[in-house]
């Protein structure tokens, strides 16, 4: 005679999560403005506005958009600035960092609309390792019971 097969789990009361859940679909880009300095390395006022000002920037439509700078180069605030001004038409979500901030930033959001009440003295078991390239901070922040 075979045993049932029971899933405690389920039977237990434990609220499982699964961030994977709350990950907003839609195309996640990492713009350099390496590309945008001269000799990958010197911020020329004019010519980097030159450059910006070439870009097809609605190819941007409906993405999230990280900005970095992958050299050693110092760049102005407002290089960002100008960058992101370009940006704002057409992006989900802009933000100042690579792909892991952006993560941050969108879940943030996310975070940040939740009523985490709900969850509030109750067993709670938040599920790891999903499909989905979630940095190990927005678990902490799921556990704050908010955005950070």
């Amino acid at each position: 005679m075979e045993k049932e097969i029971v899933n405690r789990v389920e039977n237990s009361g434990l609220i499982q999560i699964n961030l994977d859940e709350y990950y907003p679909l839609g195309e996640r880009v990492i713009v350099d403005v390496k590309g945008l300095l001269k000799k990958e390395l010197i911020l020329v006022e004019k010519e980097y506005r030159e450059k910006i000002s070439q870009i097809n920037w609605a190819e941007y439509q409906d993405k999230y958009v990280g900005v970095i700078c992958s050299s050693d180069a110092i760049i102005p605030l407002w290089a960002f600035m100008l960058i992101a001004s370009k940006l704002k038409p057409y992006v989900k979500k802009i933000v100042l960092g690579d792909r892991s901030e952006l993560e941050k930033a969108i879940f943030y959001d996310i975070f940040s609309l939740m009523d985490f009440t709900q969850f509030k003295d109750k067993n709670v078991i938040v599920k790891g390792c999903g499909k989905y390239p979630i940095p190990e901070s927005v678990f902490v922040d799921f556990t704050r019971g908010k955005g950070n």
